[in-house]
């Protein structure tokens, strides 16, 4: 029994990661492959997995610019050579999901999401990367056009679609029109220790990317003068955030800080803001398992892991609009009922996203589809498969 697990890119540890670290402890005999593998202080969670790569990784400016090559990369996944393997896993919001497959091979796909900027969000990727219009915007809107066209037909290479929220179940059911199972993506609940004592903050933590909408939480406590509000975070937009915070007393920005750091500040917080649509949104769960509540954009993945106050035992409260209007009065609502949030239920809702419970689902899913499918094929079960749970 030969199992092949297969990621987009590894160049950070970040969510999609933390899924790949408990897909590789769960097959500990796979073998693991993607088009780049640019890690280096991040790499420990691979536990020294060989990683095989594409040719993307030997191209010039790779390192920094592996994005630019997108237009190579269903090349690149399709050159790769799983042939020898009985069961392939894709970890998928790219294009790992088109590694090429017989009919006689599992190919069950993690999808995270269906590549974001080549569908429902393009025109938002477009106006932000300043690609919306212009002569190099033609250029650009074609190649997603393209990739579209070859991310709907590897949909057909997939035997089964695990997506990581109902959020993105719905996505791949109008990209794809594929059915999917949810299991929600693993949190490391036990490296956030509760704490019920709480102080005068609000925070947010995150890399600065324009998706993440800091800049929005920023201008939201620029109109919130007596309220303190502690950011977390690097990245490209770091600049822009620390023009709208300069003059503002009220807003620190501490920049990107340790674990030991960001953890302390999760603890202690008043509340956790966020503002992105995210496909699942781990970081709102972490915050959940301090016993932190959560003020939160009400769309997306953070619908299905925050119990809002209009319900029994309530985690966070959502704002339902991407602006500052919508978030200053979900904190005052907030304000106004903060004795309805209970950190203690933050934590009990936090827990139904344990790693543990992930990796009971998955051994569980991948069990039963592996059974089904060598008896579709005509094998006998004459061996299982070694599972690490």
């Amino acid at each position: 029994m030969k199992i092949a697990i297969i990621h987009d890119w590894l160049v950070t540890y970040a969510g999609a990661e933390k899924v790949l670290e408990q897909l590789l402890i769960l097959f500990p005999e796979a073998s693991l492959y993607s088009t780049v593998n640019f890690l280096e202080n991040d790499d420990s969670f691979l536990n020294g997995r060989k990683v095989n790569t594409t040719f993307i990784q030997k191209l010039p400016f790779a390192k920094k610019k592996y994005r630019n090559y997108l237009a190579l990369m269903p090349l690149a996944i399709e050159q790769l050579d799983l042939s020898e393997y009985d069961l392939i896993i894709s970890s998928s919001y790219a294009v790992s999901k088109g590694v090429i497959t017989g009919p006689d091979q599992l190919h069950i796909s993690y999808v995270h999401s269906p590549i974001r900027y080549a569908w429902d969000l393009q025109h938002q990727y477009l106006r932000e990367s300043g690609y919306y219009e212009g002569v190099k915007s033609l250029f650009v809107k074609y190649l997603l056009h393209k990739i579209r066209l070859w991310d709907n037909r590897t949909a057909n290479g997939v035997d089964h679609f695990i997506t990581n929220s109902k959020f993105i179940s719905r996505r791949v059911k109008k990209v794809y029109n594929r059915n999917s199972v949810v299991i929600y993506p693993p949190v490391n609940i036990k490296e956030f220790e509760f704490n019920e004592v709480k102080k005068d903050f609000y925070m947010t933590a995150s890399r600065m990317v324009p998706y993440k909408r800091i800049d929005l939480i920023v201008k939201s406590f620029v109109n919130m003068p007596d309220k303190t509000l502690i950011v977390i975070g690097d990245g490209p937009e770091f600049k822009k955030i620390q023009h709208l915070a300069n003059g503002h007393s009220n807003i620190k920005l501490l920049g990107y800080q340790s674990f030991t750091v960001l953890k302390q500040y999760m603890q202690e917080a008043k509340a956790f803001i966020f503002a992105a649509e995210e496909d699942f949104g781990i970081t709102p769960v972490e915050a959940q398992s301090c016993g932190t509540p959560v003020v939160a954009f009400g769309k997306g993945g953070t619908t299905e892991t925050i119990i809002d106050v209009k319900y029994k035992n309530p985690t966070g409260i959502y704002f339902n609009e991407q602006n500052v209007e919508s978030i200053v009065e979900a904190v005052t609502k907030f304000e106004d009922q903060i004795d309805r949030f209970d950190p203690i239920n933050c934590r009990v809702n936090a827990e139904r996203f344990s790693v543990e419970r992930f990796r009971n689902e998955i051994y569980d899913f991948v069990k039963e589809k592996y059974k089904e499918h060598q008896l579709n094929i005509g094998k006998s079960i004459e061996s299982e498969i070694h599972y690490a749970r």
